[in-house]
This record gives C-alpha cells, structure tokens and sequence, in this order.
C-alpha cells in the first residue's frame, strides 16, 4: 500500500508543478501584453533633405524629384504640399494614443515656385511651429493704405530734425 500513496504523492506533485507553470506563464503573458507597443504612421523629410529645396528656386517638379509627393496621409492641393507624420502608443486593451505629431509644409507661389517651407510639432496638444523659412515679407492682402498708415505711429520727431 505504501507504493499507492507514494504513487499518488508522484501526481500530485507533478500536478502542483503544473499549475504553477501555468501561473507562471499566465503572469508573463499578462505583463508582456501589457508592456505598449509604438507605431509611426506617415513621413516627413528629414532636416538635409528639406535643406536641398531652396526658397523662390525650386519649383513642384524639383520638390517632387527631390522630396516625393505627400502620400495618402498627406495632403496635396494647389497651395502647398504637407507632409504629416504621427507616432501612436498602443497599451493593452486602452485605446491608442497620439505621443508625436510632425507636419511639413511646403507652400508654392501662383507660378509655381517654393514659397515658404514650415515644420510644425504637437507640444502638449497644441500645434508648434518648429522651423520656418520665408523669403517674401508678410503683406498679402494689406492694401496701399494700409501699409502706409502703418507706419505713422513709428515715426519719431527727431527722425525729422537734424
């Protein structure tokens, strides 16, 4: 009889053994799907590849040739060109999160050529403007008047006596 309860001691063990092994892989399991995972979606050129357009040189076709047309996440109208690229963490069973957003902004004249190129960044939800060059000064729908009336509280008295 002794050899029965040896036996079922044997099992038993081996069954202990089990469900532990089993609770150990189940905690591994749950922690590891937990652990987030991080996702880019979209691009954006890179610093060097940004600093070979030149503002009022280069031209749609010379941006296309160097940069790429935006993709499906981008956008491409007759203004400008704007290139959106996002990074997302997933956690779990919580729902994805947006961490990083970048957006380049390529904007063309009437004729055609590089008008302004801008980088923008999302710091704390809001939109940032990271870089911007610009070549032209910022007058677009001001009027004669208004440009000249504009600057009549800059002037001083002594601007005017030697």
């Amino acid at each position: 009889m002794a050899w029965v309860s040896d036996r079922i001691l044997r099992r038993l063990d081996g069954a202990v053994r089990g469900l532990r092994l089993l609770a150990v892989s189940g905690i591994v399991v749950a922690l590891a799907s937990c652990s987030p995972t991080f996702r880019n979606h979209g691009y954006i050129p890179s610093e060097e590849e940004l600093a070979l357009i030149e503002v009022g040189v280069d031209t749609r076709d010379t941006v296309a040739a160097t940069l790429g047309r935006p993709s499906g996440q981008g956008l491409l109208n007759d203004v400008g060109w704007f290139y959106v690229q996002s990074r997302w963490k997933h956690s779990g069973a919580l729902a994805p999160k947006e961490i990083d957003r970048q957006v380049v902004s390529i904007t063309f004249t009437e004729a055609g050529k590089v008008e302004n190129i801008e980088r923008f960044g999302l710091e704390n939800g809001q939109v940032v403007a990271i870089s911007r060059r610009v070549t032209d000064s910022n007058i677009k729908g001001v009027g004669f008047l208004r440009q000249l009336l504009g600057n009549i509280g800059r002037l001083r008295a002594d601007q005017f006596v030697d």
